[in-house]
């Protein structure tokens, strides 16, 4: 399923790690005027919990001693998040035309994803706007008010955007630190930690965990929104030609064995031939911004080159890698060849729970765990 995203706006350093019981007791009024006291109805999935919130917010009594987070950036947060309305349900709730489960169904709203509260109808509906849908769905299957808030918190990611050639990964949050990584513009890195960092964030990357500069990034907040009916369709039919014209260009390349003691386990013909070509690799160097399989690459330079082998044009870069094919929805439904994404890097899956990927300047392209680090995507290309 292609995932639609919703953007938000960062507001401030810290602005969507911390609320507390204080600013949410602040917000009563907000909520009231926005959102139903109903709040959150009734949930199909009781496996779903929301953390409570412990932190604090400490207001200094003197005003010209102010906070690291401004007040004033705590409520737009907060105001912005009270208008979502989440799903929390098995799988995912219908968006109609009407407020009756005869109305036409316009879209779907899958568990977690995020819309925005428009009015509450009778009969226990309420009238959102998620995407490009807005209709009305079943209260019970949704949250809103201070549940809402919460589980924003959750399922939101915080992502920086590289805006520059190349980004510099320090193991501290100064230019004077020693450098661990490198990062390629357009890269998408989740971000870690924001709070009280002062012009740095914390991300992750494939060798480890570092900070770079809020000067050479571009900061948002995703949201996984509602899916149009034909929207569903559109992204069907691309799919499938896309497997299609992959199969073709597939046929006419062969796969061969792997020379590097690992095995390709399961999978179809296709997906097992790119993985198995991958593994004859293993042990050679990895060069930041290569493309070579003998004399070097990069991560996504690495998947590029076994893909193009097999007659497959894929872009230079793990963001935009892990938007292509389409996603088979996690590790366990992996198959040998598919593309294993994590944030600023990618590999390739050769079943039994590994990858084969360039990892970093001191391994090499290598064979890892595929869990290794956290998995944002696992696609699928043939």
């Amino acid at each position: 399923m292609l995932k639609r995203m919703m953007k938000l706006a960062a507001f401030g350093i810290v602005a969507a790690v911390m609320i507390s019981n204080m600013t949410l007791s602040a917000s009563a009024g907000i909520l009231s005027g926005l959102l139903p006291s109903a709040g959150a109805g009734a949930t199909l999935n009781k496996s779903v919990t929301i953390a409570d919130t412990t932190d604090e917010v400490v207001v200094a009594e003197n005003t010209e001693e102010a906070p690291a987070v401004e007040e004033d950036e705590l409520a737009k947060e907060e105001q912005e998040y009270a208008k979502l309305v989440i799903a929390k349900c098995n799988d995912y709730v219908n968006v109609r035309k009407e407020p009756s489960e005869e109305a036409e169904i316009l879209g779907k709203l899958y568990d977690k994803s995020v819309g925005e509260f428009v009015s509450e109808a009778d009969g226990g509906w309420y009238e959102i706007t998620s995407g490009s849908v807005t209709g009305f769905v079943k209260a019970e299957y949704v949250v809103t008010g201070e549940e809402a808030i919460e589980l924003a918190k959750e399922v939101r990611k915080r992502i920086a955007t590289v805006t520059t050639t190349t980004l510099f990964v320090r193991e501290e949050a100064t230019t004077e630190s020693r450098t661990i990584g490198m990062v390629p513009i357009e890269d998408e890195l989740t971000v870690l930690e924001e709070e009280g960092l002062e012009g740095w964030v914390k991300v992750s990357v494939e060798e480890g965990e570092g900070f770079v500069s809020t000067d050479y990034v571009t900061l948002s907040t995703e949201f996984v929104t509602a899916e149009s009916k034909a929207e569903e369709e559109a992204r069907l039919k691309k799919e499938e030609a896309a497997r299609r014209a992959a199969n073709a260009a597939a046929d006419k390349k062969n796969g061969k064995s792997s020379s590097s003691g690992a095995a390709v386990s399961g999978g179809s013909g296709r997906g097992a031939a790119v993985a198995s070509f991958a593994l004859q690799f293993v042990g050679n160097p990895y060069v930041y911004g290569g493309t070579s399989l003998t004399n070097g690459a990069d991560c996504s330079g690495f998947v590029m080159a076994v893909y193009a082998n097999f007659g497959v044009g894929l872009p230079h870069s793990s963001g935009a890698q892990r938007g292509c094919g389409y996603d088979v929805g996690g590790i366990g439904n992996a198959q040998p060849g598919d593309i294993v994404c994590y944030s600023g890097h990618v590999g390739i899956y050769i079943g039994g729970g590994q990858i084969v990927h360039a990892s970093t300047a001191a391994t090499g392209i290598k064979v890892s765990n595929a869990s290794y680090r956290n998995i944002l995507s696992v696609r699928r290309i043939f």
